[in-house]
């Protein structure tokens, strides 16, 4: 989940052993922009739209470090209303390293919405998705060359491509301008080890909220200007995150401000605080149809900006029925979660 600066050496130059690096690489990507990628926060939110969804997200962290991330996401979900559920598929791709470390992912998911009163809803979520790691083994730089100028590595790989079947799940409860959930992925924990170990993908976690305060409503009811806080805190093995920040949408033009850390409660080490990042947000919203955002991760831990901080995009596609159609359609089953 957390790429952290202990990890970031030693995984671009592939200058370790094999083992210690695929326990180091078994994090998941993190999104700043996570309410821009629903279906990968929460497989609960699929369906999330009043017909159909298109979103994409492209991230790059750390772009001055050779062997920067690079990470993609594509998704598409629809509501089905007549049996109060939604269905989607998420498709992720992530690249990192100098050996071109890679992770592709594909995943179907299905969420389920049912009331809890007249104005509390809630939606229960699952996804099962298939994974391809590979690695170009031939890139890859180890101890025992460089301590010894040996030309040939002791290390050696059963497979340069590893596979396997993963789940997640999710539920969130909501009303039209607050929403709390919860988010489980890798509940099988599969093997992921290229060279025949047991290399478990540990549990990840993850809670979330939010609420919009509408500062300005259309004749019709509809809101036009608000200002929406949200925070995501999630965990991996012995590391865990939290982001929390605001936004304001002012006649279609957003912008917001992000803290990444947990400060003064925990340190992963003496004198290393968990202070990750500021992440500064503008985007703009197109009558709530088209959404796209851009963000920007200052790195404020001891890694410091010497490394490029993070770039993010987010793009958001919402069709809905037209209005004569739309009038006669039931609203109970909308999700009012956060939308940038």
């Amino acid at each position: 989940m957390l790429k952290k600066t202990t990890y970031l050496v030693l995984i671009l130059t592939g200058s370790l052993s094999i083992s210690s690096w695929e326990t180091a690489t078994c994090q998941d990507i993190q999104f700043s922009q996570f309410y821009a990628a629903p279906l990968y926060l929460n497989p609960a939110l699929t369906g999330n739209t009043e017909q159909f969804r298109i979103a994409g997200t492209y991230r790059k962290q750390w772009p001055k470090i050779p062997g920067a991330w690079t990470s993609q996401t594509f998704a598409y979900d629809q509501s089905i209303r007549k049996i109060n559920s939604g269905i989607g598929l998420l498709l992720i791709h992530d690249k990192a390293g100098t050996a071109g470390l890679r992770f592709t992912n594909i995943g179907l998911c299905y969420a389920f919405k049912f009331p809890i009163t007249r104005k509390v809803f809630s939606s229960f979520g699952v996804r099962a998705s298939y994974t391809t790691r590979a690695i170009n083994a031939d890139e890859l730089v180890f101890w025992d060359q460089i301590v010894r100028d040996d030309p040939t590595s002791l290390e050696i790989l059963s497979s340069n491509v590893v596979k396997y079947a993963d789940f997640s799940t999710g539920y969130i409860v909501y009303s039209k301008t607050s929403w709390i959930g919860a988010a489980f992925d890798h509940l099988t924990t599969p093997n992921q080890s290229f060279i025949g170990l047991d290399t478990k993908l540990p549990l990840k976690y993850s809670v979330h909220a939010g609420h919009r305060f509408p500062l300005k409503k259309t004749v019709k009811g509809n809101v036009q200007n608000s200002l929406s806080v949200a925070a995501n805190y999630k965990g991996q093995l012995q590391w865990d995150q939290f982001d929390v920040g605001v936004y304001m949408t002012i006649n279609g033009i957003v912008g917001g401000l992000w803290y990444r850390g947990i400060p003064g409660l925990k340190a992963y080490k003496p004198g290393y605080s968990n202070n990750d990042a500021l992440v500064f947000l503008l985007g703009y919203q197109m009558k709530e149809v088209i959404s796209i955002g851009y963000s920007f991760d200052l790195t404020i831990s001891r890694l410091t900006i010497a490394s490029g901080g993070s770039h993010e995009i987010s793009l958001i596609y919402e069709y809905a029925q037209p209005k004569y159609k739309r009038d006669n359609m039931k609203k109970d089953f909308m999700m009012p979660c956060m939308k940038f």
